[in-house]
């Protein structure tokens, strides 16, 4: 049985700033802090473990006002003119990369990880039973921990 898939992608590339984002961002962990929680998970012969989130960039919440054209082949007869308006990212718009990030801090907060000072995608978190590490690649995670 074959089995497609769609995807409703933004046109990001006709994004312009000022106008349809003002800011974009990528969190994207150091390849020193990767090496660094690869060697202590060595060291302590702890296990590595790498994830990718793979709805990371839908259905965040969006801080600006984004209206999208009807895709093409999906238009509504006798409402050709009329856009959308986003309330939560697609893939594609610029802001979704932030809109993800900032959702993701917020819930590692939320539930008492430390974020570090010096590497805003890192996080850990003690208990009496352990430590666990967290870095953010953009939608990919890595962790480790005792």
């Amino acid at each position: 049985m074959q089995k497609n898939k769609a995807r409703l992608v933004a046109k990001g590339y006709s994004q312009e700033p000022e106008i349809d984002f003002n800011e974009t961002f990528a969190p994207m962990a150091r390849l020193d802090t990767v090496r660094t929680l690869v060697a202590v998970a060595a060291q302590r012969n702890w296990k590595l473990f790498q994830l990718d989130v793979k709805s990371a960039f839908l259905n965040e919440v969006l801080n600006e006002e984004v209206y999208v054209d009807q895709p093409s082949g999906f238009v509504k007869q006798r409402s050709e003119d009329k856009v959308y308006r986003l309330k939560k990212a697609l893939y594609g718009l610029k802001q979704a990369p932030r809109a993800w990030y900032e959702e993701i801090n917020s819930y590692f907060i939320k539930t008492g990880f430390y974020k570090s000072p010096s590497e805003a995608t890192l996080y850990t978190k003690m208990s009496t039973s352990g430590i666990l590490i967290v870095s953010l690649y953009v939608d990919d995670i890595i962790y480790t921990g005792s």
